[in-house]
């Protein structure tokens, strides 16, 4: 990707009630501060001037979070009964995410489940970082599932790297990036949770992207699949030498993994057959997890059913 200016938004999906977008790497999607040149709502306000709303905050309805470093797919509802659509299918848990990432070292097995809980660090001078349980300072850690595919094992400046595709099946903050650096293989790039401090100064970015979204509403079945940015032809310091798994199969098989059943019934607008390899999805957990979600998107959301 070119770096991120105004004008190079990029869109993988558009209907008359979503769009997706390919967020850049070191791209904020919102900000009330004004020393924030660039941040993705600006670059929807410049692209799609008639699509804000005034009713917002933001101008537009961001249906999840990225982080900051993470480029990738980020999909907007462009009204409130589209967003309350989206809201829904994070909450019953049947929204279908995949990223891709550089990991440090080569990982041996080719499929690993990562099961820790995940929590906030209250640690001083960590207080905006989560951590797995059991680490000192972790507070209220919360069950967190992670399937970890590998790809490819190569070299990254030299450096043993693996690439893999991550299929989160909790939503905890920075779960990926704790989960991966939990098991030893940090992501490459990651300042916060990787490599000591001095000793991430090669990569230009944290090589973490979401390469896919399905979000299977009751109208609309949202399906995007972004581009890989992690190629020798776009990144020079990344040389693979031995193929582990296709990506082009798992693809196939995201595309075709069965949608958990609408809690109320309703139609399913993707049609599945094939399932990811996998334990497939985690039971129900035992706290509810939407609270920071049900904040994030109270300014515009449809109430929540009862």
């Amino acid at each position: 990707m070119e770096p991120s200016s105004m004008e190079n938004l990029s869109i993988v999906y558009q209907s008359s009630d979503f769009l997706v977008v390919n967020k850049h790497w070191d791209l904020r999607i919102d900000s009330k501060t004004w020393r924030e040149t660039l941040t993705l709502q600006k670059q929807l306000r410049h692209r799609f001037p008639e699509l804000a709303d005034p009713d917002t905050c933001y101008g537009f309805r961001f249906c999840h979070q990225l982080d900051f470093s993470t480029s990738g797919a980020l999909c907007v509802a462009l009204n409130k009964a589209a967003a309350g659509s989206a809201y829904r299918c994070f909450k019953e848990r049947r929204v279908t995410k995949a990223y891709l990432a550089l990991v440090r070292g080569h990982v041996q097995e080719s499929q690993v489940t990562i099961n820790y809980a995940i929590g906030r660090n209250n640690t001083e001078g960590r207080t905006h970082t989560m951590c797995i349980e059991g680490t000192q300072g972790c507070e209220n850690p919360k069950p967190s599932l992670t399937e970890l595919l590998v790809l490819e094992h190569g070299l990254y400046a030299g450096d043993p790297v693996s690439k893999v595709l991550l299929k989160p099946l909790t939503g905890r903050t920075h779960q990926l990036r704790v989960h991966c650096s939990a098991v030893g293989h940090p992501i490459v790039g990651d300042l916060t949770y990787g490599q000591p401090e001095g000793q991430e100064d090669q990569p230009f970015r944290m090589m973490l992207h979401a390469f896919y979204l399905r979000i299977p509403t009751q109208t609309e079945c949202v399906e995007a699949c972004t581009p890989d940015p992690f190629l020798p032809a776009l990144d020079a310091c990344w040389s693979p030498h031995t193929l582990v798994q296709p990506l082009e199969q798992l693809i196939l098989a995201l595309q075709t993994e069965p949608d958990p059943d609408p809690v109320d019934g309703g139609p399913r607008p993707c049609s599945p057959s094939t399932p990811l390899p996998g334990p497939g999805r985690p039971p129900p957990e035992t706290e509810a997890p939407q609270a920071s979600c049900l904040q994030w998107l109270s300014e515009w959301t449809l109430e929540p059913d009862n």
